[in-house]
């Protein structure tokens, strides 16, 4: 029988999910807990940080770009010697970077989540009880990744064939822009597709697999019955997800504009920022586990003594 609720509601675990952060990080405050808990928080989302854009070298004046793109040409084929083992090693390196990165994050969702659902500041029991479900997420994310990226890569190859066919052959027409359009289309609907299926995951598979201790793919098929019965309700999850993301950044850069951009550096210093940041974070992976459990009590994560702290 699919698992449903009659009365799921968007705006119902706002308030529990308000509660389990006073619970977990005032009553009684306690900064050591803060940093434990922060630190889970930074494992689980060090895979979201992010780096500062690298303003790239404007073309000389009367250098034309036909003619530039004919210099860089020239400079890479004269130096293959060389460029290729280095982009070799900085592909390997970048991959290397990602597994680890996302290793550690998909050891961290659980960890976060361990400390969230049980009030529990800690970090060696979660890191061993979770290893197998860390390492099928792990493996899940990774083939993700690589599908989304192949998926990605071909409609970006369709749309510089179209442009380069046409500037070479034709010209720009009715055809060769359609298609450019159509490709453009493509790629915001599959990254939307892949973007859901990543928010799904961390949202509601993640706590699946933690309560039924199954694979990733396991956790995805039980949370498809579900989904494929509650489509309208999903959908108003997500664009409500959207409300709460706006809220979240509005608050943090009013956070930045009072204190003339002193917390925005704070926020930036890895781990100390996350910690800083940590009510936010917690009210999201409670209001995510709180929406979940309208389902059925064979959804409610939240350990029996925090509901009574």
């Amino acid at each position: 029988m699919t698992p449903q609720q009659p009365n799921v509601s968007v705006i119902e675990p706002l308030s529990p999910a308000i509660e389990r952060v006073k619970t977990i990080l005032f009553k009684p405050f306690d900064l050591g807990k803060w940093f434990v808990i922060g630190f889970c928080a930074w494992l689980a989302y060090i895979s979201k940080g992010g780096g500062g854009g690298s303003g790239g070298r404007n073309f000389q004046r009367g250098v034309e770009p036909g003619q530039a793109f004919h210099q860089a040409k020239d400079f890479i084929l004269d130096n293959l010697s060389w460029l290729i083992p280095v982009a070799v090693i900085v592909v390997m390196l970048m991959i290397i970077l990602w597994l680890v990165i996302t290793w550690l994050s998909s050891r961290g969702r659980f960890m976060f989540l361990h400390c969230v659902a049980e009030n529990k500041a800690e970090v060696k029991v979660p890191w061993t009880k979770f290893q197998q479900h860390a390492n099928s997420l792990f493996l899940f994310r990774i083939v993700l990744g690589i599908i989304s990226f192949l998926v990605v890569a071909l409609f970006c190859l369709i749309a510089l064939l179209l442009v380069f066919f046409s500037r070479a052959n034709l010209g720009f027409n009715v055809f060769s822009i359609l298609g450019i359009i159509l490709s453009a289309l493509l790629f915001i609907a599959v990254s939307i597709v892949f973007l859901l299926v990543h928010k799904f995951t961390t949202d509601f598979v993640v706590p699946i697999m933690f309560l039924r201790t199954t694979s990733c793919t396991d956790g995805w098929r039980e949370f498809l019955t579900i989904l494929a019965a509650n489509k309208a309700r999903f959908a108003l999850y997500i664009l409500f997800q959207i409300v709460i993301s706006i809220t979240i950044g509005a608050i943090i850069f009013a956070a930045a504009i009072m204190t003339c951009c002193c917390a925005a550096c704070i926020l930036a210093i890895p781990y100390i920022g996350t910690v800083l940041m940590l009510p936010l974070l917690i009210f999201k992976r409670a209001y995510s586990l709180c929406y979940l459990r309208q389902f059925g009590p064979s959804f409610d994560v939240f350990s029996p003594e925090i509901e009574t702290t």
